[in-house]
């Protein structure tokens, strides 16, 4: 099954598949993100080597079992015939309630049909007090009128 948009993209292309990519993540569901990805994916993720979507899927599932209140904006930073790099930012609390944003990089390719082949990120968790979040939606994806990252100054 194709996964729209496919390569080529085009500007608009990449952003739609940023923001699809966002609205999927910000859902916390292992199963239905994990779709997004091509059963033999490669992922660097910080220090971690995944293979696979099985891998993919069982890695979300420890992730999000610890990123408490996960809310996440991600933003285009380039694209080309099928790949698209992104920055992006994430808050969530741990079991102690502290909180941390995440500050990262993606870099992505994709096949053919529209899934992510390849995922390379770089990550790094900044503590915060709870009363310099950014990110304040009710869970699931980010209403269309909050502010992205360069609107936040992130």
């Amino acid at each position: 099954m194709t996964r729209m948009p496919v390569p080529p993209f085009s500007y608009d292309d990449a952003v739609k598949k940023v923001r699809m990519a966002e609205d999927a993540w910000n859902t916390r569901d292992p199963e239905k993100v994990a779709l997004a990805y091509t059963p033999d994916t490669k992922w660097r993720n910080r220090s971690e080597f995944l293979n696979g979507r099985d891998a993919v899927r069982d890695f979300l599932i420890r992730k999000w079992s610890q990123e408490n209140g996960y809310r996440l904006i991600k933003e285009i930073w380039s694209h080309g015939d099928n790949r698209i790099a992104v920055r992006f930012c994430y808050e969530y609390h741990d079991t102690d309630n502290n909180w941390f944003r995440a500050h990262g990089n993606e870099n992505w390719e994709f096949d053919a049909e529209g899934y992510m082949a390849v995922r390379h990120a770089s990550i790094n968790d900044v503590a915060i007090a709870e009363s310099e979040r950014l990110f304040h939606w009710s869970h699931g994806p980010r209403p269309v009128d909050h502010a992205g990252l360069s609107d936040l100054g992130l």
